[in-house]
């Protein structure tokens, strides 16, 4: 092939742009037109924000050389199989529910707190896959949600001021000069937990305790409550279901399917030491991975088009999440859409949209403008959670249930209204009988939230208060596909 009398090969590189090789006499020139071509190094180079600085760089590398050694948390076959039903959820053919810790905690950790949180999840998905019709994507905020970005680099209390607490994986909750130094080894018992984490879960999913018929009883032990009665007539009708599926042979026992689940985690991808610490190439397609979670997401915080977290990111093959808020501009979109999914590959972008109940048909209708004129497959998902955060009249901060429900609401009603498709939910969310959320049928109020608040970081849903949004996000669903068989039999 011939161009300008010069010789060259044109042939396509695995992230999308293409190489020229140019052959002149003895010397082969290649450039190509991507910008760069990407390397798990390369955010070294571009702005960072919210990552801390560390004081020791000797233990540092020492850390990351280790963790360089150690096996990926995730394996590239599992990412690839959640990107693919993550596609299904683009086309409104699956549902995404995406929840668990603000932030994990290295004192918290345990079986328990584990296999609780797993089990909300499973209640909540079985719930929402009655009122979607479609399957659920679960997937958990676990096994990697250790790093947060804060509002301010330092924090006062009693006129003492200290760098912000920022994670486990990064520094310590307690109030002193001490806890609040970065330190790198944490990134190692990170690691440890995340595995331990990981090997419970797998073990939950596969060895028979996410059996429909115990996740759907533990669900009926809910709607018992005098005050979810509102909720009982679904539960009743799953039960009528899932009897007749018992006599005609499909249950547990018989049925592989009825008794195990697909279970994914995901993380924000916030201390990028750690994440290329875990990167890996993968054998079978050539590409990048992740390996420190199944899902990583972008936070708003991070989403700097020319910054280090998009540049991580994009090179990936997992899917990636983008937190999209009230600052997100359409040029910025724009951009992230090409850099981080230049293929427009289904499934591997989910933009989970937080404004704050009353705010979303402010932002989101401008966003979905973009999307639809940039021709852009995406995941659309609703995290009610990080606009809706107050300060109650006790000192606490906290998420009203019902902020949370109205924002959620709003989401399908502005997808209804723009034609296009609400493919999922994000919640911070445990299955603990917290109380840090006010409201709910069990209701928590302000004076109660003192009783048993927990979190490191930020509020979030207890088991019953999860289990019943659950159930209200399932009615907005039932209705969504009413009105849709309705217009379709007009």
């Amino acid at each position: 092939m011939f161009w300008g009398g010069q010789a060259f090969l044109t042939y396509k590189i695995k992230y999308g742009g293409f190489f020229k090789v140019v052959i002149e006499r003895t010397t082969i020139v290649i450039w190509s037109n991507n910008m760069s071509i990407w390397e798990k190094s390369n955010w070294r180079s571009k702005p960072r924000v919210q990552m801390p600085d560390y004081t020791n760089q000797e233990i540092l590398n020492s850390v990351e050389k280790q963790l360089s050694a150690y096996p990926p948390l995730v394996f590239a076959g599992e990412a690839r199989n959640l990107k693919e039903k993550l596609a299904y959820a683009s086309k409104g053919e699956a549902f995404l529910l995406q929840g668990g810790d603000c932030a994990e905690s290295f004192e918290q950790f345990s079986a328990d707190s584990i296999r609780d949180t797993f089990k909300v999840m499973l209640q909540m998905a079985m719930v929402l896959t009655f009122g979607a019709k479609v399957p659920v994507v679960k997937v958990g905020r676990m096994a990697g949600q250790f790093a947060k970005p804060r509002s301010a680099p330092t924090e006062v209390q009693n006129g003492k001021e200290l760098p912000s607490y920022r994670g486990d994986i990064i520094n310590e909750l307690a109030f002193t000069e001490k806890a609040r130094i970065p330190n790198a080894k944490k990134m190692l018992q990170a690691y440890t937990q995340a595995a331990a984490t990981l090997n419970l879960i797998r073990a939950f999913s596969s060895g028979g305790y996410a059996d429909v018929n115990q996740v759907h009883s533990w669900t009926l032990g809910f709607t018992e409550g005098e005050k979810a009665v509102q909720y009982r007539e679904m539960a009743e009708r799953i039960k009528d279901a899932l009897d007749f599926m018992k006599a005609a042979g499909l249950e547990g026992k018989s049925s592989y399917e009825l008794r195990t689940v697909d279970f994914y985690t995901s993380h924000e991808s916030l201390l990028l030491e750690y994440e290329e610490a875990l990167t890996r190439l993968d054998s079978t397609s050539g590409k990048w991975l992740a390996g420190s979670g199944h899902m990583i997401w972008i936070g708003d915080r991070t989403r700097q088009p020319d910054g280090a977290h998009v540049e991580f990111a994009r090179g990936v093959l997992n899917p990636i999440g983008l937190k999209c808020g009230p600052t997100t501009t359409e040029d910025d979109l724009k951009v992230l859409l090409s850099k981080l999914n230049p293929n427009n590959e289904p499934g591997k972008l989910t933009l989970i949209a937080r404004f704050g109940a009353g705010s979303v048909g402010d932002h989101l209708p401008r966003l979905i403008k973009v999307v639809e004129q940039e021709g852009a497959d995406v995941v659309w998902c609703c995290d009610a959670m990080h606009g809706n955060t107050i300060k109650s009249s006790t000192g606490y901060k906290t998420r009203p249930f019902e902020s949370v429900l109205r924002e959620v609401r709003e989401f399908f009603e502005i997808h209804k209204a723009e034609g296009t498709i609400p493919g999922g939910v994000h919640f911070e969310m445990t299955g603990q009988d917290v109380t840090e959320c006010t409201g709910g049928v069990r209701a928590v109020t302000d004076e109660n939230l003192s009783d048993r608040y927990h979190t490191a970081c930020d509020p979030r849903l207890n088991a019953s208060q999860s289990l019943e949004l659950a159930f209200l996000v399932a009615d907005e669903l039932v209705a969504r596909r009413t009105a849709a068989q309705v217009t379709g039999a007009a």
